[in-house]
């Protein structure tokens, strides 16, 4: 028997898939099982760290090494289609560096979202972020082609995804736009699903959806590659929304909310501080996942960057449209941060990561949901001491 052939693949993904409590029901195993995820991936970037530090992106096609290319696209990983919002593997011919705009996901993730949609036979169902299609598929398989919408902003990206779905036999609505408008000429939808990162969950997306109807989309401040949730909300009959975070994870960012990752002489950008002191929060607790969540909900416009220079670690917090920032600086186990502009970055992660603890550090998945017209909050579990309100600023009760 073939090891690569494309059947028996399926097959071993889903298996994987299952075995790992991800894929539950018969009819997603059967969609995983015959939509075929090569069509979607003829080529792609496979990405190493390189000697310089930086991610190297690598091209790898069906054309140059069909068995490698083949294994690949089964694997359980995400596979980057575009660099900085134009370059594609077809048009690179050698390993490049820069930042990953399009991808697709690891299967795991995809198909516990999809999992955990909920959907009925014959649904309608609005997808935001179409990306190769692949995910587009699998809807279309298990639901039918003309139940499935599916938005993306790229053009050239959207055509390609359409091509793909067509060539596997989906003829489904798949439209180029700003998802963060949803559609609403196929709307109303039972089911609306985001396959990138938001800041907020647009009100436009709760419009579109039916009383009683899911969203499920990952939510968190964009300006991280972590410390984002799953979050599913239920549209009430007041047109409003409620739900909770039920997990871990990530997506790129919406292109309209993505952010320009900081260059240049960062040390001159904090060079005027306003204030100066002792914290005893050290920035390290951000790379786990609650407090970076937190954090970020705390300081929604900041972009973190770490540096170390003459073996002294720096880490900077940069509010770039309200022109602020932090910088901490390690100081054997203590640390000074450093703070300028009209808002105050540390100080508000720090009283928000202070709250936390107090509250017995709880999981992401005890944060609770709630969307109206005017506003968007977050509140940890049934406890007042950690709120926030549509632009995230922390409230007091």
């Amino acid at each position: 028997m073939n090891p690569l052939d494309p059947v028996r693949l399926r097959r071993a993904l889903a298996d994987h898939l299952e075995e790992g409590g991800v894929l539950k029901t018969p009819a997603w195993r059967k969609a995983v099982e015959t939509v075929p995820r090569e069509l979607f991936l003829p080529m792609f970037f496979k990405h190493e760290t390189g000697p310089d530090g930086l991610t190297h992106y690598t091209p790898v096609s069906r054309d140059t090494d069909p068995g490698q290319w083949l294994a690949l696209v089964y694997q359980n990983d995400t596979w980057v289609t575009q660099i900085d919002g134009h370059l594609t593997a077809e048009a690179a011919d050698r390993p490049v560096t820069g930042f990953p705009t399009s991808s697709s996901t690891m299967p795991s993730t995809v198909v516990g979202m999809l999992e955990s949609l909920d959907v009925d036979d014959n649904m309608n169902v609005l997808e935001i972020g179409t990306g190769t299609g692949y995910s587009t598929g699998l809807m279309c398989h298990r639901l039918g082609e003309d139940s499935v919408t599916t938005v993306e902003v790229d053009p050239a990206v959207a055509q390609r995804a359409d091509a793909a779905l067509e060539v596997a036999g989906y003829s489904t609505w798949t439209i180029t736009g700003d998802g963060l408008l949803g559609h609403p000429r196929r709307a109303p939808y039972d089911r609306t699903i985001a396959t990138c990162a938001v800041r907020r969950i647009p009100y436009a997306w709760i419009r579109q959806t039916k009383p009683g109807g899911i969203i499920l989309a990952t939510v968190g401040p964009s300006a991280w590659t972590y410390g984002t949730g799953l979050a599913k909300l239920t549209v009430n009959e007041d047109s409003t929304a409620s739900g909770r975070i039920i997990g871990r994870t990530s997506f790129m960012p919406a292109r309209a909310e993505a952010v320009v990752p900081l260059s240049g002489d960062l040390t001159a950008r904090a060079a005027y501080p306003d204030t100066e002191r002792k914290t005893g929060l050290s920035p390290n607790v951000l790379n786990d996942w609650m407090p970076a969540f937190l954090a970020q909900l705390a300081a929604p416009g900041a972009q973190l960057v770490r540096t170390i220079s003459d073996s002294r670690e720096t880490v900077y917090l940069f509010d770039t449209g309200r022109e602020a920032f932090a910088a901490l600086t390690a100081d054997g186990d203590e640390w000074t941060v450093r703070q300028g502009g009209p808002v105050t970055i540390w100080d508000a992660i720090e009283s928000t990561l202070t709250a936390w603890h107090d509250a017995g550090e709880p999981d992401i998945s005890t944060v609770r949901m709630e969307v109206t017209p005017e506003a968007h909050a977050y509140r940890i579990g049934e406890e007042p001491a950690l709120r926030w309100k549509h632009r995230h600023q922390p409230l007091s009760d």
